[in-house]
């Protein structure tokens, strides 16, 4: 899905290509040349202003990097594990091993899927409980051996159908967050699209929480939110800029640690620009972390997570 403001962008990108197909014509090389530097304008104007629902369309584009792009890029030797040992295999969430920098560390993250087919088979990048729990039981065993723990959250949330609430999808959430906030081993979340819900947090309890510049992070959709506030879900719009989900807005209310800078126009836009970004603060937290003893890390774990919500409780006090 592409947005209205996206709409000039794709029309002059697309004249670009055209001109590509004719090699050799200096007039048109030399028109190319001049719409590309319109384009790169253009962006520059577009992205300095999104508003939350615009910044929504970009967390969603279809070209943007998943899990298994970062661990592509990032880390070598991936190893994935499947299943979680009481039910079946859940593609929408992949985990495994890995090395990063030739240091082995554990990977955990949401898969959406690119075409169709795929989509289908990751069920959209929502999980069920086996999902979680396979997730889970890689990161434990990542504790058991003192490996760092790299988190991917990109998800619209949990899936929410009747399967996944019999094999106890609720249940299965909550035991990650209570496990995740006591493993004595250095955990970074980093939301890379979608952060929804506690189907995001079940993987997202971390020491340090990253939130790519474009990408959104809140306990519903906006879709959702106005269906519920305003029994209308076209009124997602308004829902999102309501709602504070944007990484700015969550480092201001201290949810987040660190906002990674996207190349312009979006990380589809120049994946490996990204990547390299995300290596640099990757490698610095990981650094950081592992100098901390595992008995410090749960214990300031768990105080970060404590101080989140203070600042809403301000606003419930009667002057």
């Amino acid at each position: 899905m592409v947005d209205d403001f996206e709409a000039p962008l794709l029309a002059l990108q697309k004249r670009i290509e055209e001109l590509a197909a004719f090699p050799g014509d200096p007039l048109k090389e030399q028109e190319a040349r001049r719409l590309r530097q319109e384009l790169a304008e253009k962006r520059r104007s577009v992205y300095a202003s999104l508003t939350p629902w615009q910044k929504t369309q970009v967390a969603r584009h279809p070209a943007r990097p998943y899990t298994l792009d970062y661990v592509g890029a990032l880390l070598t030797e991936f190893t994935e594990l499947h299943g979680d040992r009481r039910f079946g295999e859940d593609p929408a969430l992949v985990a495994g091993f890995a090395r990063y920098k030739d240091r082995p560390v554990a990977v955990v993250g949401h898969q959406k899927g690119r075409d169709t087919k795929q989509k289908i088979y990751r069920n959209f990048g929502m999980p069920k409980p086996e999902g979680y729990r396979k997730a889970l039981r890689v990161m434990q065993l990542a504790a058991k051996f003192r490996l760092p723990i790299l988190s991917f959250v990109d998800t619209p949330g949990a899936y929410p159908g009747v399967d996944a609430e019999e094999r106890g999808q609720a249940e299965a959430i909550a035991y990650n967050l209570r496990e995740m906030s006591r493993l004595p081993t250095p955990i970074i979340v980093n939301v890379t699209g979608e952060g929804g819900s506690g189907g995001a947090l079940a993987i997202a309890v971390g020491d340090r929480v990253n939130m790519l510049e474009h990408s959104i992070y809140s306990v519903i959709t906006p879709e959702g939110c106005a269906a519920i506030l305003w029994r209308d879900s076209a009124r997602a719009e308004e829902a999102a800029t309501a709602m504070k989900i944007t990484a700015s807005d969550l480092k201001a209310f201290g949810l987040i640690d660190e906002i990674v800078s996207e190349p312009l126009g979006g990380a589809h836009v120049d994946p490996e620009r990204l990547f390299a970004t995300l290596d640099g603060i990757l490698e610095a937290q990981l650094r950081e972390l592992s100098a901390v003893t595992p008995e410090s890390l749960v214990e300031s774990r768990y105080e970060k997570f404590r101080r989140m919500g203070r600042l809403g409780s301000e606003f419930l006090e009667t002057p």
